[in-house]
């Protein structure tokens, strides 16, 4: 019996591509460099700073220059946090539903509070999540299971009457290891390069309102 949902945030409940795009297009413009076009920014919007650096500018954490470049892009996505960023199409149905029938669900991300928090209160969650876990309010952040596993324990649950719907190959490896009921949502961003159908989940939806046959 499913007790409580908890949602990854990027690319499951909000779609936050743009405005991250618009900090890394930023970045490229000011070099000179072409503007990326969205469908390319989605497919590594998951994956934070760390995927779209390598993506615009081909960096890893071992360059000299990634921990700069990582600081210039995090301000300027701060600057305009919440401008272009919204729910998926379906998403605020889902939350009533949940609401109306009193389960309690959570959001459980790798995005640092300082811009979880904002973006939850900007779009009129904070108030109705049961938990948000952000990655840097545990000592470890997916795949790992702790963060999964300290949502349940603030919403009192077990893990296995738990359902964690996420865009990305960690938010399965984290939802098994956790005894957690993994759903993929393939209208996220995927931006793995396996396909969703191989990551191991229990179900894959296509639309954040397929979630309800499963609950």
């Amino acid at each position: 019996m499913t007790e409580a949902i908890l949602f990854d945030f990027d690319g499951t409940i909000a779609d936050t591509a743009p405005d991250l795009g618009h900090a890394l297009n930023r970045q490229r413009i000011a070099r000179g460099l072409s503007p990326l076009p969205i469908t390319l920014i989605r497919r590594q919007a998951s994956a934070g700073s760390r995927g779209l650096l390598h993506l615009g500018f081909n960096l890893t954490p071992t360059d000299s220059e990634y921990e700069m470049m990582r600081d210039e892009f995090l301000r300027f996505y701060a600057e305009r946090l919440c401008h272009d960023t919204c729910l998926f199409p379906g998403m605020t149905n889902v939350l009533d539903q949940l609401d109306i029938r009193n389960l309690p669900w959570g959001i459980v991300t790798n995005k640092p509070a300082r811009f979880t928090q904002p973006l939850v209160q900007a779009l009129g969650l904070h108030h109705r999540a049961a938990c948000i876990i952000s990655g840097d309010e545990t000592a470890h952040t997916k795949p790992h299971p702790e963060p999964l596993l300290t949502a349940c324990h603030l919403i009192n649950v077990s893990p296995q009457n738990c359902i964690y719907l996420g865009d990305d190959i960690r938010d399965v490896k984290a939802s098994v290891a956790a005894g957690i009921k993994p759903i993929v949502a393939r209208y996220g961003y995927l931006g793995n390069d396996t396909p969703p159908e191989s990551w191991g989940a229990d179900h894959l939806i296509d639309h954040p309102e397929d979630l309800l046959k499963y609950i």
